[in-house]
């Protein structure tokens, strides 16, 4: 084949009413998509914001596949129009990436025409995460973090403050580490990793230390939710 014949504009027509059928999968897909990012994914950004990009990145990488398969030289020049593009917005979490991936990879699928393949695996990958996000859930055991901070009270010694609330903290949780103890002027701050069995005596933990302590504040902190109490 002669060099000039990869670029010839000679290639197949693209047809309309495939690429409409592929468009209409695609966006179920993204909807589907969407729907198991807001409810099984676990980032501190704005889920719901998002997953609106979601069905833009799928359908666009559709299009896209779809107009440049069947000429050389379209996607050459596709290769050279996404060397200059910059992308600004940070994706500050794996678990983002990891569905823009999704949503392109299906994209892809879809528009080179292997539509059962990728509706297959789509579905077969959202599932898989579903499970292990439920999975995780029910498992258990859980580290986090837990700041508290107080004002301190000249009338009471903080030395045994910090101790009463060590004492207190080991009666809910199955083990504990002070990881971080500030003291600025009157306002003491305490951070500890600790391994609790279940949500439950992280209430009962906040309820006991309110009680003894009204003006206490205190702050529970993982690397997926961030609850505040």
């Amino acid at each position: 084949m002669q060099i000039e014949n990869l670029f010839s504009n000679n290639h197949v027509p693209l047809e309309i009413f495939p690429l409409l059928i592929n468009l209409g999968i695609g966006f179920i897909l993204s909807l589907i998509l969407r729907y198991h990012f807001k409810r099984f994914g676990s980032t501190l950004s704005n889920r719901e914001e998002f997953a609106q990009v979601f069905p833009f990145v799928l359908l666009t990488t559709l299009l896209i596949i779809s107009i440049v398969k069947s000429s050389l030289a379209l996607s050459l020049g596709l290769v050279g129009a996404l060397s200059i593009v910059r992308f600004r917005t940070p994706i500050k979490e794996p678990e983002e990436l990891a569905y823009l991936f999704i949503a392109i990879a299906i994209g892809l699928g879809l528009g080179a025409n292997q539509t059962l393949p990728t509706i297959l695996g789509a579905l077969l990958i959202l599932g898989f995460m579903a499970a292990m996000t439920k999975f995780k859930k029910n498992e258990t055991g859980k580290n986090i973090y837990l700041s508290i901070d107080w004002i301190e009270n000249k009338e009471e010694a903080s030395d045994q403050i910090v101790m009463d609330i060590n004492k207190l903290i080991l009666k809910h949780v199955v083990s504990s580490d002070l990881r971080r103890f500030d003291v600025r002027e009157n306002l003491i701050e305490a951070t500890y990793f600790v391994d609790v069995s279940s949500s439950d005596d992280l209430f009962l933990l906040t309820h006991e230390l309110r009680q003894i302590y009204p003006g206490i504040g205190i702050t529970f902190l993982d690397q997926n939710q961030l609850p505040s109490v």
